[in-house]
């Protein structure tokens, strides 16, 4: 889409190192080991990957259309998928909760936006909430500490939009899509992964502009979030392979976190 960069997806190639032993028997039993902890690892990381997946797919649920699966129908069909995939009941409902502000314990959380720069000039834009802001402090220093980053302004080098996004549709062709959105005051508008449309507006016309199209289209709106979006002219090159590697590393280990919503960017 242009000028939206959200979190780039990378893979990862890990490389293993192998201790060279005399003993042809310890030799072997240190590879299957080696094997076994590191596609454990890998199966546990896919784990954790998908929980936060679901988790931020149902707090964007809640917070667009309300906590009521009944009355919900974005959200049902979440929470059903979420069981099916034996996604924890109380894990279910603490991101419903989230998404309504609220903790699991009904505790207010506190919105929080941490701006860090990376090596090579890569700044970051990282949105949470949570119920306790020294904890989750003490949490991500660490993470940054070990990636090389500094906690310093980096909101000047992005604006914020709204994302709104539709549900999928063959029934709207591309023209009649485009004369709505820019009649509405869209930004911008693309599709992602599953067909969604997604809509970036303004910040003060996102509600508008989601009504607008929902009427307009007759299409639900399956979530509403306000993004980081980098400016032209803020944006930097990824240096190399290795290093779009190491941020995939910094950006995946940060959403292990419940408490990160959304990390920005302001790679090209």
């Amino acid at each position: 889409m242009t000028g939206l960069r959200l979190l780039q997806s990378c893979f990862c190639a890990r490389g293993s190192l192998r201790r060279i032993s005399t003993s042809r028997s310890l030799l072997s039993g240190h590879s299957r080991w080696s094997k076994i902890k590191h596609d454990k690892g890998k199966v546990d990381g896919a784990k954790t990957r998908q929980r936060s997946t679901i988790a931020k797919e149902l707090t964007n649920a809640s917070k667009a259309s309300g906590a009521d699966p009944t009355i919900n129908a974005r959200l049902a069909v979440l929470v059903a998928s979420a069981k099916k995939a034996g996604f924890p009941k109380a894990s279910i409902d603490a991101a419903i909760a989230r998404g309504q502000g609220k903790s699991s314990s009904g505790a207010s959380l506190e919105n929080i936006t941490l701006e860090v720069m990376l090596p090579h000039a890569v700044a970051a834009v990282i949105e949470c909430q949570t119920d306790s802001k020294a904890r989750l402090l003490q949490d991500l220093r660490e993470i940054f500490k070990y990636y090389g980053a500094n906690m310093t302004p980096t909101t000047y080098l992005f604006e914020k939009k709204g994302r709104i996004v539709l549900e999928p549709s063959t029934e709207v062709d591309e023209e009649e899509l485009l004369e709505q959105a820019i009649g509405a005051g869209a930004l911008d508008i693309d599709q992602d992964d599953d067909g969604g449309i997604v809509v970036l507006t303004e910040p003060s016309q996102i509600t508008a502009v989601g009504e607008a199209l929902k009427t307009a289209l007759g299409l639900k709106i399956e979530s509403t979030e306000f993004i980081w979006d980098p400016k032209d002219d803020a944006k930097v090159e990824v240096p190399s392979p290795e290093y779009a590697e190491k941020l995939a590393r910094f950006t995946s280990k940060l959403e292990d976190d419940a408490s990160v919503q959304g990390i920005y960017l302001n790679t090209a």
